[in-house]
């Protein structure tokens, strides 16, 4: 179909559009080793195998927003498809007489109607997707002002970025179906295997015969020409994810998603040196992270479930997976030549927005290209902190107290278990006399007197059902989880190295916690210590006294109506979903899920130190959000008028959650509608022994019927 000039011309096109291109992923792949080495890869063909498949399958985008995600499947499995189609247009303009437009069976009529099909569903995806940014301006896709840090990306570069791509399919797409319907109408032929191209060719055959030539030829060149025209823009564009999002899954963080990775590499991409933990500028960040920038797809899902966004803090993780993005291709030659970069709380995220995070590990979660902002805001911390950069008051100040006496509340260590001093028995010191489980119990749960009557009624079960722990007594400290998430590496390591050497000493089978952020740091990052010990929550444990017939419930609290909240630390972090729901059910409560539940559940809002922070920032807390949240799942109003109403519960597995559900529910002004209990207070009151509930044998917080 083309000429002999327009094939030479379409040759020169391709080879200087697309070096230009290759010279593009060669600087691209220059910056990405422009970042510090990442931990070592393993089993990393079967993984490539598995991101290709879940990739295929639209997998990780169907984490959350099915209909649009239904869109994108529209368009990603039309435009994988194209390529296919690509070739064969490329043949029918270099090859004479070379067409398939009519053809209706055997493979080439069942590869018909799978391309004018998918044509269909590209065109309709993309349209809602334009529709959507431009037209119904949806808000999920908006950034607060102080999150976009570079003047042009804030000045529309992303909605002229998406606008570019948007255009460059529909056009590219619409002109190939456009070519195939003139096709058919030229020759005047119906064909059963393009229904939707044979539709459109009964409008077009009011042409005259003398336009379907050109027609024809001007729709091959638009929708192939520009395939070659767009590559070089690719690279710089958001749709560069297409490559990039499947390698950054097929080489995405194999570790367990609660172990950070090291605050520090021993060299940088170019050998140099690199003593200092954690990043200030972009060349100090894993290279992994220099390829989330190229994977993100800017869908702002991160955003979403982000709590510290939600609350209206100056933090968004997609913007900062952005303004990375939009600064290298600003200074594309210049970083991949060698240049550094101003450091990241200048241009990238700022300072306040870095301490904002709650380390839920959301973003992580429901991410569909396998981004990890969160890291780059880690690492970010570990370098203001090792460059004694301002910290908030309440960090500063609870971090000097972890420092002298080895927890948050600053107590001397001899008062970590004066907690106990009120049981009638004598818990086990573990250092002197072996026990089947060490409690590891915690700050929170030894201190906090909001919590320690919790913390005894955990002791009283344990004690009634035979199970045999002891506890270190002054020898425990803080586990350091959430010392080594705000930054301060050196402290975290002293901690762990302490913990390990105090718990090395004694003789016991396997670790119990309350805490879930106690449970992550000793399964996750304390063998890296020397600390391989079998660490359990204890909901885990109760749950198997239980199904041991150890633990007997007698009573069924059949008159609660209770939800449950899932720890960041517990459930996303340690997948520790399934026994606080089967406790749950053991007590016979009439169990409510929340909308955000499970991988899905919405952050309390105390995690990566926010639980220490000296000022509260203005707008709803996630703690108060959440609370709201469990009053419209559980429908306070459910039950009608009259004396028989059930009582309504918010049920925790964390004594962090205790503190800021029990302050939330106050703020809120829902005192007397809901009540937060600990799990371990609906299994002592089915076990049907007020002692174990409190020492004067009244449920801890009671609300009067």
């Amino acid at each position: 179909m083309l000429t002999s000039f327009e094939k030479l011309i379409f040759i020169l096109m391709v080879a200087v559009f697309g070096g230009l291109t290759a010279w593009g992923f060669y600087q691209i792949y220059r910056i990405i080793r422009r970042g510090r080495p990442a931990a070592r890869f393993t089993h990393v063909i079967p993984q490539t195998v598995k991101a290709l498949l879940e990739v295929g399958l639209q997998k990780p985008m169907y984490k959350s927003r099915p209909i649009l995600t239904t869109f994108h499947a529209l368009i990603f499995f039309g435009f994988s498809y194209y390529i296919l189609v690509n070739v064969n247009d490329l043949l029918e303009g270099f090859l004479p007489g070379y067409s398939t437009a009519e053809v209706s069976a055997g493979i080439i009529g069942l590869l018909n109607l799978l391309g004018d099909v998918l044509s269909i569903g590209v065109l309709v995806g993309v349209a809602a997707f334009l529709v959507r940014r431009f037209i119904a301006k949806d808000k999920r896709l908006e950034y607060n002002k102080d999150v976009l840090l570079l003047p042009g990306v804030a000045q529309g570069g992303i909605k002229r970025d998406s606008l570019i791509v948007g255009l460059f399919i529909l056009c590219h797409v619409g002109s190939r179906f456009t070519g195939q319907a003139l096709r058919l109408a030229e020759m005047g032929a119906t064909n059963p295997a393009q229904p939707f191209a044979g539709a459109l060719s009964l409008l077009l055959r009011a042409l005259p015969p003398s336009a379907f030539a050109p027609a024809i030829h001007a729709s091959w060149w638009i929708a192939i020409g520009l395939i070659v025209v767009f590559l070089p823009y690719f690279i710089i564009s958001k749709h560069v994810h297409i490559m990039a999002a499947p390698l950054n899954l097929a080489l995405a963080k194999q570790a367990e998603r609660g172990r950070l990775d090291p605050a520090t590499s021993p060299t940088n991409g170019q050998g140099q040196a690199l003593p200092l933990p954690g990043a200030a500028t972009l060349a100090d960040l894993a290279w992994p992270r220099l390829m989330d920038a190229y994977a993100c797809i800017m869908c702002n899902r991160c955003q979403d479930v982000c709590p510290a966004h939600n609350s209206m803090r100056p933090l968004s993780p997609s913007a900062l997976e952005i303004n990375k993005r939009y600064w290298l291709n600003a200074n594309f030659n210049a970083f991949a030549g060698g240049a550094s970069s101003p450091p990241l709380t200048e241009w990238a995220i700022s300072p306040e927005a870095v301490w904002a995070c709650t380390t839920c590990y959301a973003c992580v979660r429901v991410c569909p290209v396998g981004n990890e902002p969160m890291a780059d805001i880690i690492d970010l911390r570990r370098r203001l902190v090792n460059d004694g950069a301002e910290l908030d008051s309440g960090v500063q100040s609870t971090l000097e107290k972890i420092g002298k006496t080895g927890n948050s509340f600053g107590q001397a260590a001899r008062n970590r278990a004066k907690w106990a001093a009120s049981l009638d028995f004598k818990i086990k010191d573990v250092r002197k006399e072996p026990a089947e489980f060490l409690w590891f119990v915690g700050d929170y749960a030894s201190f906090d007197a909001r919590v320690q009557e919790i913390t005894r009624t955990v002791a009283r079960v344990l004690k009634s059902a035979g199970v045999d722990f002891g506890i270190l007594y002054e020898a425990e400290k803080n586990s350091g989880n959430d010392v080594r998430r705000v930054g301060e590496e050196g402290l975290f390591e002293q901690l762990a190295e302490q913990n390990v050497a105090a718990m090395s000493k004694c003789t016991f089978e396997r670790v119990i916690t309350t805490d879930p952020h106690t449970l992550n740091a000793l399964k996750n990052e304390y063998p890296d210590y020397g600390g391989k010990w079998e660490t359990i929550h204890y909901t885990r444990l109760l749950a198997q006294l239980i199904d041991a017939g150890k633990l007997q419930l007698q009573h069924k609290l059949s008159h609660y109506r209770v939800t449950f909240h899932d720890p960041c630390y517990l459930g996303r972090y340690n997948n520790g979903f399934n026994p606080p729901r089967a406790l749950i059910r053991a007590a016979g409560c009439e169990f409510v899920e929340m909308p955000r539940n499970k991988e899905n559940s919405y952050c309390c809002g105390a995690g990566g130190g926010q639980i220490w922070m000296g000022s509260t920032p203005v707008g709803e807390r996630p703690a108060e959000n959440r609370i709201r949240e469990a009053l419209a799942a559980l429908d306070p109003s459910a039950d009608g008028a009259g004396g028989n109403a059930k009582r309504l519960l918010f049920v925790v597995s964390c004594p962090k959650d205790v503190v800021m559900y029990s302050d939330a529910v106050k703020t809120t002004g829902n005192e007397g509608k809901i009540e937060v209990r600990d799990i371990i207070q609906l299994i002592a009151e089915a076990m049907g022994e007020g002692r174990l509930l409190t020492s004067n044998h009244k449920p801890q917080n009671a609300i009067p019927a």
